[in-house]
């Protein structure tokens, strides 16, 4: 029969003359294990954090060289092929090269994908701009961006994409929403739109031309047909994330219903935030109806009580953004507000059909070309 005894507390079952087997471990060991499991645990955090971080950066990398490798091989193309030679024959070489490179390489150099490098480097000629663009941009986010015609347009998303960090699928969404057909600067002629887009590229520098927007959607605040300033109020602080996305990456919430003391009244200011880019205050005031001359006045009054009383050392002046239900155009453009530093925008609280927001910026565009082309 087996004997048992005990070995520093620890209870042994003696199996034969040379063999013990351990049934209970020591409380020593037992006390061990516990003060280790939760540095162990720790460092396998620790460790994991460091393992996916760096898989994060290999592909990134990988990302990043593909993508100048997709460039330099567009270019190649277009250079050697596509420009020598008449168009049906280049296109012929084209399918020709796709079938060498597809069985050597795989699926990623197709002739669509070839065509699509080709277009890559016909819209992105220079790869110093393509060189800088690729530390945030990687292929799948220029292949969302390259078919675009528009080449301001082009370059709107492709420097917001890099300042504000997108991802693909952000990106997508933008697009879908119309974010360049909405912002103030699509409204600008061409050539004053480049200028703000190079300052942009070249030094970072953001625009209240770029950031803000005309109309904007705040259909996920789920206001029905009768609200009041108030309910909408109270919507935008419940949905003040889905709302600041909506204004665009860089503003900061900073209070509701601000109270200025002046003489002595009071006033209240709707919503007040703060653009990290721009180092400056932004007011919003909200307005049920359409917009008033009386409004100018109104926000006139808080931007200079924020001027004086609100503004930091180093920071810009403050802006002024009215959100009504609608716009009266002339009224806008006889009271220069631009002057003022307000912006007047309108809301939807149900998402536009694209045709309808294509055919207002059309409009809009067209406008300013004809204003332009008189005050030349």
């Amino acid at each position: 029969m087996a004997k048992r005894k005990s070995i520093d507390g620890a209870i042994v079952r003696r199996v034969s003359s040379k063999q013990f087997v351990l049934a209970v471990r020591s409380p020593l060991s037992s006390t061990r294990r516990a003060v280790g499991a939760p540095k162990s645990t720790a460092l396998l955090g620790e460790l994991r954090k460091m393992i996916l971080k760096a898989r994060q950066g290999v592909a990134h990398a990988v990302d990043a060289g593909l993508t100048t490798l997709y460039w330099h091989i567009g270019r190649r193309i277009h250079q050697d092929i596509l420009q020598s030679e008449r168009g049906e024959y280049g296109e012929r070489i084209v399918a020709v090269l796709s079938d060498k490179l597809e069985s050597e390489f795989g699926r990623g150099f197709g002739t669509r994908n070839l065509f699509r490098m080709i277009r890559f480097a016909e819209v992105f000629p220079d790869d110093r701009i393509v060189s800088a663009l690729r530390t945030q941009l990687g292929w799948t986010h220029f292949k969302a961006i390259i078919p675009m015609t528009d080449p301001i347009k082009r370059d709107f998303y492709s420097q917001l994409c890099r300042v504000e960090r997108w991802s693909t699928r952000t990106l997508e969404k933008k697009i879908g929403a119309m974010l360049f057909e909405r912002s103030a600067l699509s409204k600008k002629p061409a050539k004053l739109a480049a200028m703000e887009l190079k300052q942009l590229r070249l030094r970072d520098k953001v625009t209240p031309d770029i950031v803000f927007r005309d109309p904007y959607i705040l259909d996920f605040l789920g206001l029905k047909d009768t609200y009041s300033e108030k309910d909408a109020e109270s919507a935008i602080l419940r949905e003040m994330e889905s709302f600041i996305l909506e204004l665009g990456v860089g503003f900061c919430f900073v209070a509701r219903q601000q109270r200025m003391q002046i003489d002595d009244r009071d006033y209240y200011l709707d919503l007040l935030f703060y653009h990290r880019s721009m180092r400056r205050l932004i007011a919003i005031e909200l307005k049920m109806g359409k917009f008033e001359a009386e409004d100018k006045g109104q926000m006139e009054l808080y931007l200079s009580w924020l001027r004086k009383h609100a503004c930091q050392t180093g920071e810009a002046a403050p802006l002024g953004m009215i959100l009504c239900a609608g716009k009266r155009d002339e009224h806008i453009e006889l009271l220069e507000l631009q002057k003022s530093g307000i912006h007047v925008a309108s809301y939807k609280l149900n998402v536009l059909p694209k045709e309808k927001i294509q055919r207002k910026f059309r409009q809009a565009v067209r406008l300013v070309r004809l204003k332009s082309e008189k005050n030349a």
